[in-house]
């Protein structure tokens, strides 16, 4: 393979630029991409942000993308476009390989959708590497998952998903205008009671409220019925067990089936059979019980991964045997001292990461020896959509830990996409679009059926 745009190394030439890679643009990449172009720019380092995407989007969205209710087309960030702003470039690819010899990565061929070649196979260089690619949904092999169900790792799948929950749901109030008297139904499997499967069980009667606003004048959400599923005896289980019973009380009041010790075993076309047994019929059928490490196709050259695939770092985020390659996200699996269970892969651990990772980059590049992280656990939170949120607060002001619920619960869930906003484009123009979101809440449709 060869090197696109290829530079020499520093040890060979001292004026060549310091070149850092970022794979992966998800929330931990896009912020330290960010951070590293506003503090350096292009004049002496070279920072590259590696993508299977065009465009960004904060990934616990992307239930509200499923749904309709949010227009990823206007929240989304571009990252040509970005790049440019912000003083690094992008490469439009997926990760094939590292070569830590050759301190290289290597990325596939691209090709269009009739299985053209774009953009040959190549390799970029780098001085530090930085693997931040994120997870993917985790089936564990359970059979006819992977055929059958839909996953939401990514807009692509989001807009697929809202494109068969509309047919359905199109199918439904046709059948009932033509015959008043049917009993058909839009029947919805969510697989994994977490945030995700939670938020999107809730969302989903949002946006069938929405939709008598759209010439689907018969339909309702008394016509959804939406079955949540959950392996293990409560749903939410990072929250205390109080507010997941809150919860659950919320969803049940909603219309939502709730299924605790209820694993599924398999999953066929029409619904899934479960570890009793039991069947659960279903028009559509969504897998979010779990995530995992995306699998490189030519490996890592040797870097330690975990059991679920994560690559290993040490408390500071570098690999254990190469101090010149960190992970972060939920692609890192870190361990920090003291405790026997890695960082969660949650959006305010990528953020926090980012900036650790930042700090230590300017650390070895000034000849200083790179700082542990330290994990500060803020508490979570789960949207019932506009219905309700609950959760919990952690932090000194409220003496260790606060449950909260309702408006303050949603005031301070929004409040975590406005700091990723604020992170990617800074205060002037993130301040900007939360006051544009605002404007946008009134004036453009309820739902994105298109």
């Amino acid at each position: 393979m060869t090197a696109q745009n290829p530079v020499q190394t520093p040890a060979h030439n001292p004026k060549a630029k310091i070149q850092i890679v970022i794979v992966g643009g998800g929330a931990a990449g896009l912020e330290l991409a960010t951070r590293l172009g506003a503090r350096y720019g292009r004049k002496r380092h070279d920072i590259i942000v590696v993508d299977r995407n065009r465009t960004h989007i904060w990934k616990p969205l992307l239930h509200e993308v499923a749904t309709g209710s949010l227009d990823a087309n206007m929240d989304e960030v571009g990252y040509r476009s970005h790049c440019h702003r912000w003083g690094y470039r992008f490469f439009y690819g997926a990760l094939a390989a590292i070569d830590r010899t050759a301190r290289q990565v290597h990325l596939a061929p691209v090709l269009d959708e009739d299985g053209r070649e774009v953009i040959a196979a190549h390799a970029i260089r780098y001085d530090y590497l930085v693997l931040a690619y994120g997870s993917v949904t985790n089936d564990f092999g359970t059979p006819g998952v992977a055929e059958n169900c839909t996953f939401l790792d990514s807009r692509a799948q989001a807009d697929r998903f809202r494109d068969r929950l509309l047919d359905q749901c199109l199918r439904v109030s046709r059948t009932m205008t033509t015959d008043p008297a049917s009993n058909a139904r839009v029947r919805v499997a969510i697989v994994g009671g977490g945030a995700t499967g939670v938020e999107l069980s809730a969302e989903l009667f949002n946006a069938a409220a929405a939709l008598g606003y759209y010439g689907l004048e018969v339909f309702d959400g008394s016509r959804l019925d939406v079955t949540l599923i959950e392996a293990g005896p409560r749903i939410l289980p990072a929250l205390p067990e109080r507010l997941a019973a809150a919860a659950q009380r919320e969803l049940e009041v909603l219309g939502v089936r709730v299924l605790t010790d209820t694993p599924v075993t398999a999953s066929d076309r029409t619904g899934m059979t479960t570890g009793n047994g039991d069947r659960i019929d279903a028009d559509l059928q969504v897998w979010a019980a779990g995530v995992k490490a995306a699998a490189i196709p030519g490996g890592l050259d040797g870097l330690e991964l975990s059991r679920g695939g994560q690559i290993v770092v040490t408390p500071t985020l570098q690999t254990a045997i190469d101090d010149r390659v960190f992970a972060m996200g939920d692609c890192a699996s870190c361990v920090l001292p003291g405790r026997d269970r890695p960082v969660p892969p949650r959006a305010q651990a990528a953020h926090q990461m980012a900036s650790a990772v930042f700090d230590n980059l300017n650390r070895m590049m000034a000849g200083k020896p790179p700082r542990a992280f330290v994990y500060k656990d803020h508490g979570s939170l789960v949207s019932l959509s506009r219905f309700s949120t609950v959760g919990t607060l952690m932090g000194n002001l409220v003496g260790g830990k606060l449950a909260v619920e309702g408006r303050l619960a949603r005031f301070v869930y929004l409040s975590l996409y406005r700091m990723h906003l604020v992170a990617i484009h800074g205060w002037l123009k993130g301040s900007a679009l939360i006051v544009v979101g605002h404007v946008n809440k009134i004036v453009r449709p309820r739902l994105k059926l298109h």
